[in-house]
């Protein structure tokens, strides 16, 4: 028999932009999503194997012990919430999918620019 553990998603809360939409996530996700914020954290860092850069860089999930980053962590997160269901499985389309990585690639290297501080 197969327990299932929750996701976890780890996010910079010291990001405003980051912060926003999580918070957007935790009011309408139920309890299978536990947020761990990544700011100055070392247990995330053990957690999820990846480096202070590598979190700072992504949104990961931990998710039936495969850890998880970028535009496919947010279709899991997603598919956990019923008013974004649809949007994960629209994503999961191939085309969808490759223009919606390029896109978070491209907003989420601007956020790590905007917050590399944080590496000091």
């Amino acid at each position: 028999m197969k327990i299932h553990m929750g996701i976890k998603v780890f996010f910079n809360n010291s990001c405003n932009i980051c912060r926003f939409e999580i918070n957007h996530y935790k009011k309408i996700a139920d309890s299978s999503l536990e947020w761990v914020d990544i700011t100055n954290n070392n247990e995330a860092l053990r957690l999820t194997r990846k480096s202070k850069k590598d979190l700072l860089r992504r949104v990961h999930v931990i998710n039936d012990g495969k850890v998880i980053g970028g535009a496919n962590a947010f279709i899991i997160i997603w598919s956990k919430m019923p008013r974004y269901r649809i949007l994960s499985r629209i994503l999961k389309v191939k085309i969808f999918f490759y223009i919606f990585h390029y896109t978070y690639e491209f907003v989420a290297y601007l956020l790590f620019l905007k917050n590399k501080k944080m590496l000091k």
